[in-house]
């Protein structure tokens, strides 16, 4: 783990947090999702009117109403109008969301030796965390390989391991939970970071899969959509014990905005990725043999 032993650490507002991830000028997404109503806003506009007074108090009256507030993770091509791949900018940012694992999580990733220390650390909600690095020469095949193996190994939700991602804009109140609770945003390094600083073994398409060994965590080889990256990532899950409704949940919120009913979607998936470890023999433990009930 490599330190910035000049940096002082700090607390950022939302205003701070948004232009300590990108240059004013730089197109970025924003994203409010009311959980109570069902819509959804995006709104595509530059880093400086995001930070802007404006914009913040629109933001915080969405917020109010029910929203949670979201802010993309990379930088968007000037003129775009959605949050596709395709109009990614640049790779800046790698990313994880740890859901589980609490403190002890959060500091197993401080102390490793095979990840820097991170740029930013969002509280996102009690015992959660989001942790960002800044990063640079990643391309988005790449960059999302890392993501994969990082959330793997570390224990992220597998949601977050796409270049399109959002994640909590920090300042607002998270309403997915009970509990309202305000996402807090600490800076903690101003590094840049690259490629070779991170040592995980990535899941790209060169490392062959042999689940049931500890190498069952790495991909297939060749390209392949969502929706496979979806079944192998359960696969892998399965194998190493985790439980089956956990991997449903976290495939049915990842899957959220794009699946007419990502429950049913996600539930279809973890039962093939079952029936598929079941087939070939692989590893899966006594209690998860039950077929997973696929009905709606």
């Amino acid at each position: 783990m490599t330190t910035d032993s000049s940096f002082t650490p700090k607390s950022l507002s939302a205003s701070e947090y948004a232009l300590a991830l990108f240059e004013p000028a730089d197109t970025v997404a924003i994203l409010a999702r009311n959980r109570r109503t069902g819509q959804t806003v995006q709104r595509i506009t530059l880093a400086e009117t995001v930070a802007g007074p404006e914009f913040q108090s629109r933001l915080r009256n969405e917020n109010s109403a029910g929203a949670d507030i979201f802010i993309g993770m990379n930088p968007l091509k000037d003129g775009a109008d959605g949050r596709t791949k395709g109009n990614i900018r640049g790779i800046r940012h790698l990313y994880l969301d740890l859901d589980t694992g609490g403190q002890d999580a959060l500091e197993a990733i401080r102390n490793s030796p095979e990840i820097p220390a991170p740029n930013f650390v969002l509280d996102s909600s009690p015992g959660k965390h989001q942790i960002v690095w800044r990063v640079e020469g990643l391309d988005q095949e790449h960059a999302e390989s890392m993501l994969r193996a990082m959330a793997d190994q570390f224990g992220g939700d597998p949601a977050a391991t796409d270049s399109t991602r959002v994640l909590r804009l920090p300042g607002f109140t998270n309403r997915k939970y009970g509990e309202e609770f305000v996402v807090q945003a600490h800076h903690e390094s101003n590094e840049i970071y690259h490629a070779r600083d991170f040592t995980v073994q990535d899941d790209s398409p060169e490392t062959a899969p042999h689940l049931g060994s500890e190498s069952g965590r790495r991909l297939p080889q060749g390209h392949r959509s969502q929706s496979e990256h979806d079944w192998a990532y359960a696969k892998r899950a399965l194998a190493r014990g985790d439980d089956p409704e956990e991997i449903i949940r976290r495939i049915a919120d990842y899957r959220s905005d794009d699946k007419a009913d990502p429950n049913y979607y996600a539930r279809h998936t973890v039962a093939k990725a079952q029936a598929q470890l079941e087939k070939s023999n692989d590893h899966v433990q006594p209690e998860m043999a039950e077929r997973i009930d696929v009905k709606r």
